[in-house]
Order: C-alpha cells, then sequence, then structure tokens
C-alpha cells in the first residue's frame, strides 16, 4: 500500500484525492485475496498524475491483457480481475453522482464486473455458501434466492425512513453498522458482494455529509471490513457464538471519528482467547519442540492469525527476512502440524492448527 504514500502525503489535493481513491481501491482486493499487477500500479500513477483519463486506464490493461493473451504467455486471471476491477472502483469513487436506491446498488456491481464475471448486475438465482476462516469453516446464512430483490427493496426502504435526527456520533455509527451489515447478509450477487457493499457504503456516507472520512482505512482493512461483516451476520447459540455489531462499530469509529481502535484479524475468529490468558504457542513449556528459531515462528503465526493470505514473500518483508528464511520456517510449522494450507498455492490460505 505504499504505491501512492508520496501523492497523498505531499501531493497536491487533486493527486492526493486520486491517491486515496487508488489506494481504496487496490486495498479492497485484499477481500478475496486479490493482488493488482505491477502493470496496473505503474498506470495509475500514471492516473494520478493526471497524464491519462480512467478511460484511457482502462484501455490500455485492456489491451494489456489481450496481448499476453495473444503471445500465450500464462496469465493469472485473478491478477486480471484485480486490476480490471481495481480501475472501475477508482472511476466510480472519482465520481460525485450517488443515488440511494436498489438500482444503484446493482448497478455498481455491475459496473466493477461487466466483462469479468457473466452475472455482473444480476441478481442470483440460486442459494449459497461460504467457508469462512473466521467461523472456522462455518458458513453465514444468506439471504434465499426466491426473495432477494424484495428483501433488498425492503432494507432500502427502511433505512429512507429512518430518522436520524437527535442522535449522537455513536448512535449514528452503531444504526450504519445494521444497516450496512443487513444489506451485506442478503448477499444479492453471486461473488463480489463486498466490494460492491464497500464502493456503495462509501459513497452513502458521502451523501449523509461525511466527506472527509478516510478512504484508506477500507485499504488497509479492507479483510478486516469483511470479517466484522461476517461477524454481524453469525449465530451460533449451541456454541455460545452471537451475532455482534461491534467489530463493525470499531472499524466505523475509525473511519468516521478518527478513533484509533485496534483493528486485528485475528480477534474476529470465533475461537479467539486473548493472548494473556494462553501459552506461547509454541513454548516447549506446552509441548511443542520446533528448534530454535522460535521468535521467527512466533511473527509468522502472529500475522496469520491477522492475515490468513499472506505469502511467504510478503511475510519477508514485513519481518524483515528473506523470502528464504519464511519458507523454511513455514515447511517446518507445516511438518509440526502447527499450520495447514487451505486451497491452492495461488488462492488459497493458511490455517493455524
Amino acid at each position: 500500500m505504499n504505491n501512492f504514500d508520496e501523492y497523498i502525503r505531499q501531493g497536491e489535493p487533486d493527486k492526493k484525492e486520486r491517491g486515496i481513491i487508488w489506494q481504496t481501491a487496490i486495498g479492497l482486493q485484499q477481500v478475496d485475496g486479490l493482488k493488482p499487477s505491477d502493470y496496473l500500479i505503474e498506470t495509475a500513477k500514471q492516473n494520478i498524475e493526471g497524464d491519462i483519463t480512467f478511460e484511457e486506464v482502462k484501455s490500455r490493461i485492456d489491451i494489456y491483457y489481450k496481448t499476453q493473451a495473444n503471445k500465450q504467455t500464462e496469465t493469472d486471471d485473478r491478477t486480471e480481475e484485480a486490476d480490471k476491477v481495481s480501475v472501475r472502483i477508482a472511476e466510480v469513487l472519482s465520481e460525485k453522482t450517488f443515488s440511494f436506491t436498489p438500482t444503484e446498488y446493482i448497478n455498481i456491481h455491475r459496473r466493477l464486473f461487466s466483462g469479468t464475471y457473466k452475472f455482473a448486475g444480476k441478481i442470483r438465482d440460486y442459494n449459497i455458501t461460504k467457508s469462512e476462516w473466521v467461523l472456522d469453516g462455518e458458513t453465514v446464512l444468506y439471504a434465499g434466492a426466491d426473495n432477494l430483490r424484495a428483501t433488498l427493496e425492503y432494507d432500502f426502504e427502511q433505512e429512507k425512513m429512518f430518522n436520524y435526527k437527535g442522535l449522537n456520533q455513536q448512535q449514528i455509527i452503531e444504526h450504519i453498522a445494521c444497516f450496512v451489515a443487513d444489506l451485506w447478509q442478503i448477499h444479492v450477487f453471486g461473488e463480489g458482494n463486498t466490494r460492491t457493499t464497500a464502493v456503495f457504503l462509501i459513497k452513502y456516507l458521502r451523501k449523509l455529509g461525511f466527506n472527509d472520512i478516510s478512504n484508506d482505512l477500507f485499504a488497509q482493512h479492507s479483510w478486516y471490513f469483511r470479517n466484522a461483516l461476517v461477524r454481524a451476520n453469525y449465530k451460533n447459540l449451541k456454541n455460545n457464538v452471537y451475532a455482534t455489531n461491534k467489530y463493525l462499530e470499531r472499524f466505523l469509529e475509525n473511519l468516521l471519528l478518527g478513533k484509533n481502535n485496534i483493528l486485528k484479524n485475528r480477534e474476529l475468529h470465533i475461537h479467539f482467547v486473548p493472548i494473556e490468558n494462553t501459552p506461547n504457542i509454541l513454548d516447549k513449556n506446552v509441548g511443542v519442540n520446533v528448534g530454535v528459531n522460535v521468535g521467527v515462528k512466533n511473527e509468522i503465526l502472529n500475522n496469520l492469525k491477522e492475515n490468513p493470505n499472506l505469502s511467504a514473500q510478503e511475510l519477508a518483508t514485513k519481518l524483515n527476512k528473506t523470502t528464504r528464511t519464511i519458507e523454511r520456517n513455514i515447511r517446518e510449522l507445516r511438518e509440526k502440524g502447527i499450520i495447514s494450507r487451505v486451497g491452492s498455492d495461488k488462492t488459497g490460505n493458511w490455517k493455524i492448527l
């Protein structure tokens, strides 16, 4: 996320605004474990500088991937998705137009994912489940396919009729948390619901008068935002797990009030226990013998708890270690049965056992 920092810190007002928009657009890809290409980053910088328009950015990205296909170069479809959707999010966020309607919400999905998903802008006609790391593999119960349109329209109508007059800032945040959690739970589309909801929320908050919100929070904590939505819509009374908006409210407090709540993904896991109440996972006293590099391994585990999608290269950068060192420690953790890989190397994530 440091690619646009110089524009955000020191740039002219227009460049700063575009830098924040691009940082947000790219950061939101993390909710699905996606990363943009270096080509997209460099092209985005030209847009921030004012050298090319969004239309020219989209055209260059399209040509880039057509060229890769013609060269029969092996390209990652999900990187292409990250690039194209990032451009479209940046374009939508740069526009000063908005309509608080179900049609606007659906249209945002169509604009973001047209050409990427065949069902872009279409309400799903099938039921879905999604295995969630934060729920230990369980799924949120999403709205049924037979009443999605009616449910969406009902939520919008209820929000339109709501009167914010007389509420303090905390009460406003609590209400917005309820609205956005309910909107996301419908899961109108087959894929892309979180990114669509985030873009819609940013534009809705502007309509409500929150024009100076720090959108870079979505860039830095988009994975937390999604997990907070999950926890707001999941309950398992048998196991004493209750739906809660507290994590989403923490995020919104930082976003709208400038608070500094610590946003740790591992705290959202349904089996999370505060670290002061548990022994070190690699402590010899709990029967785990992993060799001499306990410190490095603990750092790896702490980072994977916060973001299970981190790659070895990303861990190496965060911990200031070589990639080879990180890979060796990950291999030892896997051999000891402390972590495992769920899914493929490209699109999977880590699970702490």
